[in-house]
């Protein structure tokens, strides 16, 4: 075991995944000399070369457009977003092409291509680079959608993305890149297709995922002070939505949270509440809760950011209001 950080996680997942495939390149933004805004790809310029570690200009409908001609042309590429409200700026590419190509084809034509962004707010980054929109590409058919929110899958979903042969968008929560932890010196792939029980728990389920994850786990273990038994479902992969393991857990607890650090109407928050009360109805003894983000762009103001969050304090209200 050897104590990093998230940030070092997905480093060291890139390294491995050039290292191991020699069609692997990366592209983005300031990624090579800079090392990347977040400092993911800090060093990597300099193993690898230019060749493989490629800055782009400020075009993210020119360089996502590029890495899915590379993947049609056999290539593996990696595509990194600055962070995820510019992704809108290559929609027209996610959407009508790389999601699209592979039915539009005939089956003839897969797109293996990564796009890694941050996502996310709690950083005080204002309206504009605070956005949580992982669920709106969630909806999106001819994608696999994950969100890697511990250090393992943080190392090991890029491998296993790689290897899908169709897109797959990886986003990182903005707030975890300096969190640290133990992570085994073996650490590899790790399966993008299931849901995780972080915590094991009898009276109340709570749902998160990415940035969310340690929130609700900090919910759970107030809880635990007051009597009521948490358990906590890390979604990991948001399409496809891994929804039998959520189900069981709601037969064993007979209550839902669900947490989303995006805008309650039209969320992932809705998709989960609504496919629960489609399937599993009569196991719920209260209605379900949602914890979400406030309907308001994401405030600058330090006290007003994190009144506009989900906090602790939130889910256990929820928690507390379906249990009682």
């Amino acid at each position: 075991m050897t104590k990093t950080t998230y940030r070092e996680a997905l480093r060291e997942g890139l390294r491995e995944a050039l290292k191991e495939d020699e069609r692997v390149f990366m592209m983005g933004e300031d990624i090579g000399r800079y090392g990347g805004c977040f400092g993911v790809s800090l060093g990597l310029l300099e193993e690898f070369g230019p060749t493989r570690i490629r800055d782009t200009p400020l075009s993210e409908s020119a360089f996502v457009g590029a890495g899915i001609g590379a993947a049609l042309g056999g290539m593996r590429p990696i595509v990194e977003i600055m962070t995820v409200n510019f992704s809108l700026l290559a929609l027209d590419q996610i959407l009508n092409n790389a999601a699209t190509l592979l039915h539009m084809s005939g089956g003839a034509l897969n797109v293996p291509l990564v796009i890694r962004m941050t996502t996310g707010a709690g950083r005080q980054l204002a309206a504009q680079h605070s956005h949580s929109l992982e669920g709106w590409y969630a909806h999106i058919p001819g994608l696999k959608v994950i969100t890697p929110a511990t250090l393992e899958d943080a190392r090991g979903m890029l491998l296993t993305a790689l290897r899908d042969p169709d897109p797959v968008l990886l986003f990182e929560h903005g707030a975890l890149y300096n969190v640290s932890e133990e992570l085994a010196d073996d650490a590899g792939a790790v399966d993008i297709e299931h849901a995780a029980v972080r915590r094991s728990g009898k009276d109340v389920t709570i749902t998160a995922y990415g940035g969310t994850l340690r929130t609700a786990l900090t919910a759970a273990d107030e809880l635990s002070t007051q009597g009521i038994d948490a358990e906590v479902i890390d979604l990991r992969v948001l399409r496809p939505l891994d929804e039998a393991t959520v189900i069981a857990s709601v037969t064993r607890t007979h209550r839902l949270v669900v947490v989303d650090e995006g805008w309650r109407s039209g969320s992932l928050s809705a998709e989960i509440a609504a496919r629960v009360a489609e399937k599993a109805l009569y196991e719920l003894d209260a209605p379900i809760e949602r914890v979400c983000a406030a309907e308001v762009p994401i405030p600058y103001a330090r006290q007003l950011e994190e009144a506009a969050l989900p906090q602790p304090s939130d889910i256990v209200a929820a928690a507390k209001r379906a249990v009682g």
